[in-house]
């Protein structure tokens, strides 16, 4: 009888009570798991605190003390995605050196470089990678309008 009652407090335990003690700890900020290219960005009453884009496992209150217990009630806790987006646009209009209409794709890559401004600087995030999109666009067909053809169908890893 004892090994039984011995085995269901140590399910409860081990099972049932340490995930919610972790939790409350993770809620507190005790610890914070950042991911490979993930960043995470604490604000306390209006302001940025601390930003962490180290992966690993990390104590917030290292750095910010007893305010990194305030953050789930004053402030906030932004995960910020710092992966590469790849983007492919198909048919992007431009004129030939014969002045004929042709379409041409661009393949290119973006990636967030301060998390701090992709939150607080632009207007949002939507809009931070809409005017990305569309600048890298109306670069690329700029510099390909009119150009000749052997220098469009030239990439920049492939020797001249």
């Amino acid at each position: 009888m004892e090994f039984l009652q011995g085995m269901l407090y140590t399910f409860g335990i081990s099972f049932v009570a340490m995930p919610i003690l972790l939790g409350l700890a993770r809620m507190f900020a005790l610890y914070v798991v950042v991911r490979e290219r993930q960043c995470v960005v604490f604000e306390l009453f209006g302001k940025v605190r601390m930003v962490i884009t180290e992966p690993g496992l990390h104590t917030p209150w290292k750095s910010m003390g007893p305010f990194a217990m305030l953050v789930p009630f004053f402030g906030k806790k932004f995960l910020v995605d710092l992966r590469i987006d790849q983007t492919y646009l198909r048919s992007q209009p431009v004129n030939s050196e014969e002045g004929a209409p042709m379409g041409i794709g661009i393949w290119y890559e973006m990636f967030i470089s301060d998390p701090v401004a992709y939150l607080f600087k632009a207007c949002g995030a939507r809009w931070w990678w809409a005017s990305r999109s569309t600048t890298c666009t109306r670069t690329t067909t700029r510099s390909a309008r009119c150009a000749p053809t052997s220098r469009m169908r030239r990439c920049a890893a492939c020797p001249t």
